[in-house]
């Protein structure tokens, strides 16, 4: 599972006109699985993104959390995530997760983020979405549930 994650001051996520989602402090985690992924992932990834240490304390630092901050959260799937472009120009989605397989997963996330407490918003699965937001800092964090990064 890989996700980027994005301090922002607010963010907000359209389909066909229509607000699906939207936040005011927090974080904006664009969420790709893969077709190896479990329940074990979406535990790595929730935890990472709940309490990354990215928001800043009084002193300017680096050292709260969302939870800390009582930020909001935002989750937009994105299978582009897993495009490999190593070969030609195209970008190759084979090692994207199935529709059926993500969507669950996803979900998973949500669910769980939501059981944390946290006021957690969506885009909506499988559709073309318009993504605005303004990232604070920039702060823009790369996870990724195998460690790779």
């Amino acid at each position: 599972m890989r996700a980027v994650v994005q301090r922002v001051s607010s963010s907000k996520v359209t389909v066909n006109g229509e607000v699906t989602g939207e936040i005011k402090k927090g974080l904006l985690v664009l969420l790709g699985v893969t077709h190896e992924d479990t329940s074990k992932d979406v535990d790595y990834i929730i935890d990472k993104v709940l309490n990354l240490r990215i928001f800043e304390d009084e002193n300017e630092k680096m050292n709260l959390s969302l939870k800390d901050v009582q930020g909001e959260l935002l989750v937009v799937s994105q299978f582009t995530l897993y495009g490999d472009c190593r070969k030609g120009r195209r970008p190759s989605f084979s090692s994207a997760a199935r529709p059926e397989v993500a969507t669950k997963l996803y979900e998973e996330f949500i669910e769980k983020s939501r059981k944390e407490g946290i006021v957690t918003q969506t885009g909506r699965f499988g559709t073309h979405m318009m993504v605005d937001l303004t990232n604070d800092g920039p702060v823009t964090i790369l996870l990724e549930s195998n460690r790779d990064f």
